[in-house]
């Protein structure tokens, strides 16, 4: 399973109209009657939690969202613009991109259609006699993105990097994970209940009679709880030994001779897959046998279920407003739906991503901009193996020696691709947006299985430019930052080293210690899962990230739900690991300066760790909280501000902390990175 860890992170500037001068940091998002020792978070970001309630389209309010929306006014202009233009050439991408987004916009189109969009697809499954049939569709419904049952794609061989093969992955859930479904408090059994109307609801749209409706949805609650027992918890998915099972085709047959595998891969084209991963071998073992028991009658609700809440979204407007009660409101608490172009624009940086982010980097990203960014990036590696030879006592000399291998190693990724993705063989058109969001995840599909068996493309990026976000590859061995979290006000030359640093430096140590903390520690040099390690090295770090665990396991997000410190580690360690190693970089820029002068008050250690608190400034709806709780590898953004810094010496010196809640003592405090 490819451990890909990103980080949603950005900090927000403000322009002093008076003096022209960048301030990163604004002084009246600050309360003062809260003590920076006590609640760093409140502290910085009091007086903003209090004067931005959340917007009723969202389900939570933060820095990330503000710069997410300057960043998608930009897309829009481009999307107006391509839309428009009449002299673009036929099967360029501006042309592709223009009408996918025309045909999106064609409200009056999508609601002619209805459900006709998908009568088609119904009625083939409708047509349904045969078990063998029922898996005929499943390889369909895959081909077309309809995500059905388990997963199937290609990604890198965890234990042979060079190598490219399939990957079987548990699936085929309607809620966003395996405890909505076992787990018994009264409010999952509510969001159940919820689940439960929102099918019955859909099915009746539909064509389906009130009675037929919720015993289909019943069936549908039964054998989706199935496939939840049988998979693995989200800590579970955090351990690559633990989800890498690889076997021939042979093996695989054997061990789930209830589906047939040779007619699966042949109908979508993967004659040439010999070997597969199976990430939950008891997952597929609980498939096989639901194909012995499952009537075909239920495997078609279940294929009719999967297919319309697929579908959804593009069809017509009760459809998306159902769709919208569920997953928006119930789910995560929004109050109205985002308007039609955000929806247009998220489908189209799925579907063709890469080509919208090919003109949005020709409006936004400068060669200036990517040199700039690549300067910060040395210097947090120079601070890192500064780190890793000086200040790590529980660390052999043996694995230090490997440790500086694989930081030299660290492939970087800045801004944008230097091979775009080939879209010559996607038909858009303005008649039908369904059809062209289908066309586009079957074009996809089919370039993804053909990867199989072939040499990885080390130029490929698992992110658009036009994402607000970064990322640690594992089996790549490199960190990505795409353009759109490089752009102002995010990382600003104008500003001073010390919010620079707290921001887009603490991004970048974050992806830096994805490649060494408790997953990312187990690929070597070469992105191989493969121990590199010295086991007593290994056991000094275990006891360290024991103490960051209990630490994180300690906070309370909201009610009883605490946060999940196994679930977080990975992003606790790195969020711990970055900022130290960000603030080690900065020491180094101001040891190079003289008469540092203080900015608002604050000394540049002081504005290092606004910067880096305002970043994680976020209202949350009830509902979102409990989601990310649940579900998320992120610690929610209050305790990504305060726990890396009550364990850190610099911040309690910064504000002259003897005392105080977040001052842990020195004893209970982790130290890793």
């Amino acid at each position: 399973m490819k451990y890909l860890a990103p980080l949603l992170f950005v900090c927000c500037l403000l322009l002093n109209a008076q003096t022209k001068q960048v301030l990163a940091i604004d002084p009246a998002n600050i309360d003062t009657t809260v003590t920076p020792c006590n609640d760093f978070y409140r502290y910085a970001n009091g007086n903003w939690l209090k004067n931005n309630p959340i917007p009723d389209a969202f389900s939570m309010w933060g820095s990330f969202n503000e710069l997410n929306e300057k960043n998608s006014a930009v897309l829009k202009e481009i999307l107006e613009a391509v839309a428009a233009d009449t002299k673009a050439k036929q099967g360029s991408n501006r042309k592709k991109i223009g009408d996918m987004y025309a045909a999106g916009m064609d409200s009056a189109a999508i609601e002619r259609i209805g459900a006709g969009a998908i009568a088609g697809d119904l009625k083939r499954v409708a047509a349904i006699r045969d078990m063998s049939a029922v898996q005929k569709e499943i390889a369909y419904f895959h081909s077309i993105g309809v995500r059905v049952l388990f997963g199937f794609f290609s990604d890198q061989d965890e234990k042979e990097s060079k190598s490219v093969i399939g990957q079987l992955m548990q699936g085929g859930l309607g809620l966003p994970d395996r405890d909505y479904y076992l787990a018994d408090d009264d409010k999952s059994k509510k969001i159940r209940e919820e689940y439960l109307q929102y099918m019955v609801n859909m099915f009746r749209l539909a064509g389906d009679g009130d009675g037929s409706a919720l015993s289909n949805a019943t069936t549908i609650i039964a054998l989706e709880t199935r496939l939840a027992k049988a998979s693995y918890t989200r800590v579970e998915r955090r351990d690559p030994e633990k989800n890498y099972h690889k076997m021939d085709r042979k093996t695989l047959s054997e061990m789930t001779p209830g589906f047939n595998w040779n007619e699966y891969f042949s109908r979508i084209n993967a004659h040439h897959v010999t070997a597969v991963n199976v990430g939950q071998p008891q997952f597929f073992a609980e498939i096989n046998t639901m194909f012995g028991v499952v009537t075909v009658a239920e495997w078609k609700q279940y294929l009719r279920w999967k297919l319309i809440s697929a579908s959804a979204p593009a069809l017509s407007s009760p459809f998306v407003a159902e769709h919208f009660r569920f997953t928006g409101k119930i789910l995560t608490g929004a109050k109205e739906i985002l308007p039609r172009w955000k929806r247009v624009l998220g489908v189209i940086n799925g579907t063709m991503g890469e080509a919208l982010g090919e003109l949005y980097v020709a409006k936004t990203f400068t060669p200036e901009a990517k040199q700039k960014a690549k300067v910060m990036v040395d210097n947090l590696i120079d601070a890192f193996r500064d780190h890793i030879t000086t200040k790590l006592d529980w660390m052999d000399d043996s694995t230090r020696a490997a440790a500086l291998h694989k930081l030299a190693s660290f492939n970087v990724k800045i801004g944008y691709t230097d091979k775009w993705e080939d879209y010559s063989k996607l038909k858009i058109d303005r008649r039908s947006y369904l059809e062209n969001v289908r066309r586009a995840n079957e074009l996809e599909f089919e370039k993804d299985i053909a990867k199989i068996g072939q040499p990885v493309d080390r130029t490929k990026w698992g992110m658009n430019p036009q994402t607000v976000n970064a990322y640690y590859n594992a089996n790549m061995n490199e960190i990505v930052f795409p353009a759109a979290i490089l752009q102002p006000p995010f990382f600003d030359a104008n500003a001073d080293d010390a919010v620079n640093y707290g921001g887009m430096g603490a991004v970048i140590g974050h992806e830096l210690t994805h490649g060494f903390d408790d997953q990312g520690s187990k690929y070597n040099a070469e992105g191989n899962l493969k121990e590199w390690w010295s086991s007593e090295t290994r056991k000094k770090f275990e006891v360290r990230v024991a103490v960051l665990e209990g630490q994180y396991n300690s906070y309370v997000a909201i009610d009883s739900m605490h946060v999940n410190g196994k679930l977080t580690n990975g992003e606790n360690i790195a969020d711990l690991g970055g900022l130290s190693i960000s603030y080690t970089a900065l020491q180094k820029e101001l040891d190079k300066k003289s008469n540092l002068q203080m900015i608002d008050g604050f000394t540049p250690a002081q504005r290092f760790f606004l910067s880096w608190a305002q970043v994680w400034r976020r209202n949350y709806r009830d509902e979102a909280l409990r989601l990310q709780v649940r579900t998320d590898p992120h610690s929610p953004g209050m305790f990504r501000a305060n726990g890396p810094l009550s364990n850190m010496q610099e911040f309690f010196d910064a504000f002259g902390c003897s005392g105080g809640m977040l001052v842990r003592a020195k004893n209970d405090r982790a130290k890793i990175w």
